[in-house]
């Protein structure tokens, strides 16, 4: 555990400094003459409080391998108390040295033997308190890093999971397209084997763009925007004349990311609703832009819309159910997704606005 000692220098000067202070105040309180003691007041303190500054690195390294409540039995209770009273007995040294080395203090009557038993004995109960308190911080600081350490580790395990959240929700997408529209081809080649074909030619077209960005969980707008060309190629074979689509995309918006395969799913819906179940012509609107610090995408059909109690149950979490997951696992509580009858049946997408590294200025081209 890195110990930064200026620190505990400065926290000791600072302990001394009191010491020094309340000593000389109590000396006057009392009636001593306090000529000439001053000094000696404030380097007695000083070294009272540096001896633990100086052992504290050594105190911090004992107390984070042989720590309380570990499985590890008396250890760390013998450790530790060995550790006290070799403390007791450097400090006592340090005080006694300081006396007849540097203030030339004359022995006591009794003799210097006698007169460090007093010192000792007196500061005993103090100077294991503070030996005490060293290993107290050492465990608070220990404990804080595992526990940040555990934090990051579970941050780390969470983000791990999402991400084969994602994976596996995303994966569930293709197939489920790809049945559908083998499904169509199989009902074509009965009537129209030239359309089933060109269904082929187009669905060979998709699969190798949707498997290009299998691995990643967000593309640019015009990126998902392309595979959703191709998608609608499919369908444009399927239903002819009965499908209209209109796009309005917003230059600005192309370069934001979004969810792979996330426009797929949701048009696809729009025209198993609003578009197949009829013999009129179907429209399918698309719109995308981007609102401050938000991209807004809409998409509409000109079907009946739904029943408002099928509205109420879509909009707490019914329906959609694979998009509504991976828009909550890539955004949290940042995005909407919302269901209205409108001219027919609206979803609405919102999410955070993040420009692809690069894409601006390539999207800005491509858009005029």
């Amino acid at each position: 555990m890195p110990v930064r000692l200026p620190l505990l220098f400065g926290i000791a000067t600072a302990f001394g400094l009191s010491s020094t202070v309340q000593s000389y105040l109590l000396s006057v309180s009392t009636g001593r003459k306090p000529d000439g003691m001053i000094g000696h007041l404030l380097l007695l303190n000083l070294v009272y409080w540096y001896v633990p500054a100086l052992v504290s690195p050594l105190v911090f390294r004992l107390a984070a391998r042989y720590q309380f409540a570990r499985g590890q039995g008396w250890r760390p209770y013998a450790v530790h108390l060995a550790g006290a009273l070799a403390y007791s007995l450097v400090h006592s040294s340090a005080m006694l040295a300081t006396r007849v080395l540097l203030m030339h203090q004359p022995p006591p009557s009794a003799g210097w033997w006698f007169g460090a038993r007093i010192e000792y004995l007196t500061q005993l109960d103090w100077v294991l308190m503070t030996y005490l308190f060293l290993v107290g911080i050492a465990h608070a600081l220990e404990y804080r890093r595992e526990s940040e350490r555990r934090a990051v580790d579970s941050a780390h395990l969470e983000t791990r999971l999402i991400e084969a959240q994602l994976e596996s929700l995303q994966r569930q997408l293709q197939p489920h397209f790809l049945f559908n529209t083998l499904n169509a081809i199989s009902g074509l080649m009965r009537t129209d084997v030239e359309a089933a074909d060109r269904m082929m030619d187009r669905l060979g077209h998709l699969l190798r763009m949707a498997l290009d960005s299998s691995t990643a969980q967000e593309v640019p707008l015009k990126d998902e925007l392309e595979v959703l060309h191709k998608y609608l190629d499919i369908e444009q074979v399927r239903f002819g004349a009965r499908l209209q689509v209109t796009m309005r995309i917003e230059t600005d918006a192309l370069a934001a990311r979004v969810p792979n395969f996330l426009l797929q799913p949701l048009v696809e819906n729009a025209v198993r609703h609003g578009v197949a179940p009829f013999t009129r012509p179907g429209h399918v609107e698309i719109e995308a832009r981007r609102e401050r610090d938000r991209l807004v995408i809409r998409i509409m059909d000109s079907g009946d819309g739904v029943a408002p109690s099928l509205l109420t149950l879509m909009n707490q979490g019914v329906g959609l159910s694979n998009t509504r997951a991976r828009l909550q696992h890539l955004y949290g509580r940042d995005h909407a997704f919302v269901f209205s009858n409108e001219a027919g049946f609206c979803v609405k997408v919102a999410i955070p606005f993040v420009a692809c590294d690069g894409e601006v200025d390539e999207a800005k081209a491509g858009a005029a």
